[in-house]
């Protein structure tokens, strides 16, 4: 039997021990310390990077002045997004814009404020936040609400940039702050920029299957030395400076742990090398799998974008057929497919209102038979039920992807003939 190829998880540098022993060795095993710091210098050198590209074919032309955006580390990109929007000021009443076609942790930190989540459809071609579709939601919560969002979070699906030009555009015209949800796109960048350094605060995640981990964590991309040190003091319990503890807002305990951080900056030795490896693995799947009927991979839509390629997704036509899909949903799947498994609740049927099409979960069975992990893509937040009440401008573009795409191995660990028997199972898996 082959070995699990599971879809992105970690590879270790070789230089992660050296940092997790000096925590150890220098006693600094708590929520801050020199890895900390050094980790947040490391981010900063990364995503202040800026280059000039051939806007013919996305070749880099020559380096730029870097940026001068500050990193704070935190305990998860969800925090990221929480301390965000407290900075930007949301409170309970409050709207938010927020692209649909993400993980629950972009919108979820929204209701934690007592906020609502105003749901943005997507585009055709990144998958991303619909500029159209934005500025048509601000300006009618505008006319229905009397007040403006508070802030808009576009996010880098699986990687991918976001339109950011025309979002800061439309934000910008409207006097609406941005949060960039990076949680994905560490690595990618737009016009030969970093994402989350175009708005006013960018989300990193450093979950145990992104680009790089620190097991658990995540960083803010802060526009400043004095939103970094807001940020960090709301990280930390929102302590005043009395000889006592006193409290004149309500803090979080989100400040990333030293010894997480010494993980981190063992990681970031070969960042490059994975963002390299992920952009190998996705050409070498376009390669093997461009002559294949109904079966679409989904790349760059113009040489501005630069994804990182975090995951490699594709779409299959509704008129493909695959082995088993008769039997598609037939059954309660009765744990979790990807992420934390088995921290779910056992679903009370096998189907739901809003499911990829029967195709894509026989492919998905499939590749599992074949001990290779694949996963539909997110789930709309507009068609999940814990937002059933919450306004939603959409095209149909989100739910399309949904119902037909599915996500595929791309990790440090997947090896080039692991990505020609996953295109082998795929060509034999199609009737």
């Amino acid at each position: 039997m082959r070995d699990r190829i599971y879809l992105c998880l970690a590879h270790m540098s070789g230089n992660e021990m050296k940092y997790i022993k000096e925590a150890f060795d220098t006693n600094w095993v708590v929520p801050m310390g020199p890895n900390v710091n050094a980790f947040e210098k490391d981010l900063e050198n990364f995503v202040n990077k800026r280059v000039k590209i051939n806007p013919e074919n996305g070749k880099t032309v020559k380096e730029l002045a870097p940026l001068d955006k500050k990193v704070v580390c935190l305990s998860a990109g969800t925090a990221a997004v929480h301390l965000a929007l407290i900075a930007c000021g949301v409170q309970p009443g409050d709207e938010v814009i927020v692209q649909s076609f993400t993980f629950c942790a972009s919108s979820h930190p929204i209701t934690y404020l007592g906020a609502t989540p105003v749901f943005i459809d997507s585009e055709q071609q990144s998958w991303n936040m619909d500029p159209e579709l934005l500025e048509t939601a601000i300006k009618d919560r505008i006319e229905k609400t009397g007040k403006k969002p508070k802030a808009i979070i576009p996010v880098a699906l699986y990687g991918m940039p976001y339109e950011i030009d025309r979002i800061m555009e439309i934000a910008n015209r409207y006097e609406i702050p941005v949060i960039e949800d990076g949680a994905e796109g560490f690595g990618s960048m737009f016009n030969g920029q970093a994402l989350g350094t175009f708005g006013e605060y960018g989300v990193l995640s450093f979950n145990g299957n992104k680009m790089i981990t620190t097991s658990g964590g995540g960083a803010l991309i802060c526009p400043d030395e004095e939103k970094a040190r807001e940020i960090l003091w709301y990280a930390t319990q929102a302590r005043e400076s009395y000889p006592y503890y006193q409290h004149e807002a309500i803090g979080y305990n989100y400040r990333m742990s030293n010894v997480c951080a010494g993980i981190g900056r063992g990681q970031m030795t070969i960042i490059d090398e994975h963002i390299a490896h992920h952009k190998h693995v996705q050409a070498l799947y376009c390669e093997l799998l461009k002559d294949v009927k109904g079966f679409h991979m989904h790349g760059n839509p113009a040489p501005e974008f630069d994804s990182n390629f975090w995951l490699c997704t594709a779409t299959l036509d509704p008129d493909v057929k695959i082995v088993g899909q008769e039997n598609a949903y037939k059954q309660v799947v009765t744990g979790a497919v990807g992420g934390a498994a088995g921290v779910t609740h056992t679903a009370s049927s096998a189907v739901t209102d809003c499911q990829p099409n029967d195709n894509v979960e026989a492919l998905r069975v499939a590749l599992d038979k074949a001990n290779i992990e694949a996963r539909p893509l997110w789930k709309p937040m507009h068609k999940q039920p814990v937002y059933k009440d919450a306004p939603a401008y959409v095209n149909g573009v989100s739910e399309h992807l949904f119902h037909k795409g599915i996500c595929l191995p791309a990790g440090p660990y997947v090896s080039d003939d692991d990505v020609r028997y996953i295109a082998d199972t795929i060509k034999a898996s199609i009737l």
